[in-house]
Parts: structure tokens; sequence; C-alpha cells
């Protein structure tokens, strides 16, 4: 495959922070001078600063470097919501790398949830652990159906995960846009049992009735 024509250099940029752009290479670019980066058709390259137009920063396999941006931007793939991703399919290895390269926890996709959600979801628990040592991992976030992490994890009956968010302080009194709690999305007893018991609750209304509740979907 043939490469893009290599740009001038102009002096280094300055970094500076910001959000962090995940692509795949199309191509091999191999490094000219010691401060550019060399990277093979298929690596993940995450764009760590774009101060100038033609030589943006990047980083891959731990290594940072100048890369030229016309290769980025004519012959790369974008990896779009990169840790939703790796929340959805519980990757954890994919997940540490985009952290390790400071991609957000808490961006957001287009029905405004945070990988946070995707991974209470799939109960995921491995990811949620991450809370402990990520502590810029919000766990109050509500999405465009007006639902936290918590309501993902109870609509899905997942106990284990709902408890791992509540011990992380995840509110059980949130209500969504149809004003539901994650209680009321929680259809075995020991997801309402822990919820129930976070919201303080004496009613005993939601633990009853489940078997009448599962066949109602």
């Amino acid at each position: 495959m043939s490469s893009a024509p290599r740009p001038s250099r102009p002096p280094p940029p300055v970094p500076k922070p910001g959000q962090v752009k995940v692509v795949r290479a199309m191509y091999r670019y191999e490094a000219q001078q010691n401060d550019e980066l060399t990277f093979d058709e298929g690596d993940l390259l995450y764009i760590i600063d774009k101060t100038d137009s033609s030589w943006w920063k990047a980083k891959c396999g731990g290594k940072v470097g100048l890369i030229p941006s016309n290769y980025v931007e004519d012959n790369t793939e974008s990896v779009d919501y990169p840790l939703h991703e790796a929340a959805k399919r519980g990757n954890i290895d994919f997940m540490t790398e985009c952290i390790s390269n400071r991609v957000s926890v808490n961006g957001l996709d287009k029905a405004g949830s945070t990988p946070l959600h995707w991974a209470a979801h799939g109960a995921h628990r491995g990811y949620i652990k991450l809370y402990y040592i990520e502590t810029l991992m919000c766990v109050f976030v509500q999405n465009k159906l007006g639902d936290t992490p918590l309501h993902s994890a109870a609509w899905k009956n997942h106990s284990e995960a709902v408890k791992m968010l509540l011990n992380k302080g995840a509110r059980a009194n949130v209500t969504n846009n149809e004003k539901k709690l994650p209680l009321d999305l929680a259809k075995d007893p020991a997801t309402a049992a822990a919820l129930k018991e976070a919201m303080g609750s004496t009613s005993s209304r939601y633990l009853e009735d489940y078997g009448d509740e599962e066949d109602s979907d």
C-alpha cells in the first residue's frame, strides 16, 4: 500500500492536554528523526496532541513521538468510543491500555452512556473493580434515558455489580426519565434487597411476586 507524502517538519510543538483520539494504522510508517514514532499496519495510535496541523504527538506501544497528521487523516481507521467497546466486551487488557493512554473514563457515547454503563449492563466486574484504582471514574452519570450505571445493572439483575456500584457511592434514589428508580427495574430478590437496603426503605412490595413480573417481559 502506498504511503502519503511526508510533510515538512516545523519546530517541535508544545504539548497540550486534550481529548485522546484513537486510530488504527492502515500501513507502516518508519520514523526518520529521533522524535518521530514508528508504527506498523494495524497498530493503535493514541493521539495526545494536535498543536501542529502537520505533525501530531501520539503514543503507540508505550512509546511517544510525532507522526505526520496526513497519515492519520487519510489512511487510518478511527476507533470510536474505544473504552466503551472494551467495557461492552469485558476486555480488561484493552481497557487498561486505553486508561493508561489517557482515554477518558467518563467519556459519553451517542446514547450519553459512559463505559461504566456498559460494564454494569454486562456485569463485567473486572471493569467496575478498576474504580478502586481509577479515582476519576464517575458512578453518577445519567445517559439520555436518565439511567445511571446502577439502573443498567439493576435492569439486567446483576446483583454483584449492583453491590459493587453501591459500595462505590452510587445513589439508589435517582430516577430516570420514566421516573423509575433502579429498584423499580430489579426483578430478582438479591438485586432488589441490595437496592432496598441502600435506600433504607421498609417497604417489602419490591421483594414479592417476582415470578409474575418475570413472566411479563
